[in-house]
């Protein structure tokens, strides 16, 4: 039995000695310690990849069913119906893949919500004639961050 101690004892890792390892799934843990997410950061990017793939796929369809050849024609022709398909391009998604990982409703509304309730000062730009054009970019920019506040604020969930 000590024998057997010592033989475990007096392993030493390719690592450790200086080659590489044998198995290519099995590296050192500070090689790949950089590379490793907080879950946090993991379900922020994850949650920022559906939003995203939801708005590019929601602004190809607006843009083809309007007829028009850019989504810059689209958001200077139609600001209001752009701002209302990214925030609906944004949040149908993100809603159906939370429910999908079992985050729950309320968590999908809350984030819906987030998703929502930045495009109305937006919409008031457009309505009131600020601007002549749907500015998506700074609305994008904030529903990534109402979700990263959200997700902080939620954070022991």
């Amino acid at each position: 039995m000590t024998q057997a101690q010592a033989r475990t004892h007096n392993r030493v890792s390719p690592v450790e000695r200086g080659q590489e390892p044998s198995d290519p799934l099995v590296a050192a843990p500070e090689e790949h310690h950089w590379r490793r997410l907080s879950p946090f950061w993991r379900h922020y990017l994850e949650m920022a990849g559906v939003m995203a793939l939801g708005m590019f796929v929601s602004g190809a369809i607006l843009t083809v069913a309007s007829g028009l050849k850019s989504w810059n024609d689209v958001t200077i022709k139609y600001p209001t119906e752009a701002l209302v398909v990214m925030a609906a391009g944004m949040s149908i998604p993100m809603v159906a893949w939370m429910l999908f990982r079992r985050m729950g409703w309320k968590s999908s509304y809350e984030m819906a919500a987030a998703m929502v309730l930045p495009v109305i000062p937006f919409l008031c730009l457009v309505w009131f004639g600020v601007t002549k054009s749907a500015w998506c970019g700074p609305y994008c920019i904030s529903t990534f961050v109402a979700m990263f506040v959200l997700m902080r604020y939620r954070h022991s969930e």
